[in-house]
């Protein structure tokens, strides 16, 4: 082989090398940007859908919502029915419960994004939007839940998740306005009349 030629061909290898770099450092620059502080509400945050699409949640604007850390073989599992039955009673208000699945504890959500979406349909009749499984704790901790439990970002409702099934209540303009532990039923007094007046501001 020429010498030329080895040279023109180690070039390229060096671009190409250079190239990659320069895109997992772009990747890895967008999902941090997730967790610093210019995030000033969950509007900002970018999670994946249960069949594993790309979505912001800004999409939600407008909109009262409920986000839940959920699980499939926990105690408080039956609470995919008083969920869903919250959300058919007031979606046309304006409000979405939001299921993020997370396996944080007690390994109680070991299956797969397609297993959990098949429990939830068919055990549940879940019809409100569900994620991919994230960390809602720890050193791999996912945007959405480093911004809900920080207290730079949620000084009222900061606080590490005790277990599945928290949830957060937020207004229609990205604000956290209410947070209630795993044994709040969603069809409670306190969770109800919460999102009653969410609802009508």
């Amino acid at each position: 082989m020429k010498k030329g030629s080895v040279i023109s061909i180690a070039v390229s290898a060096i671009l190409i090398a250079c190239l990659i770099i320069f895109y997992q450092m772009k990747e890895s620059g967008s999902s941090s940007a997730q967790t610093k502080g210019s995030m000033t509400s969950v509007y900002d945050i970018t999670v994946k859908d249960i069949d594993g699409k790309s979505v912001k949640l800004d999409r939600y604007k407008g909109n009262v919502l409920m986000i839940v850390n959920v699980a499939s073989e926990c105690g408080f599992t039956p609470q995919y029915e008083g969920l869903q039955k919250i959300y058919q009673k007031y979606q046309s208000q304006g409000l979405v419960v939001l299921g993020f699945p997370a396996n944080n504890f007690g390994g109680q959500e070991p299956g797969s994004e397609a297993e959990i979406k098949t429990f939830c349909t068919q055990r549940y009749k879940v019809t409100f939007p569900m994620f991919s499984k994230l960390s809602a704790k720890g050193s791999n901790i996912h945007p959405l839940y480093k911004f809900l439990t920080d207290k730079a970002s949620n000084p009222k409702f900061a606080g590490e998740i005790s277990w599945n099934f928290n949830k957060f209540l937020i207004d229609r303009n990205g604000n956290t306005i209410a947070r209630f532990e795993s044994s709040a039923e969603p069809e409670s007094a306190e969770v109800t009349e919460a999102i009653e007046g969410a609802l009508k501001k």
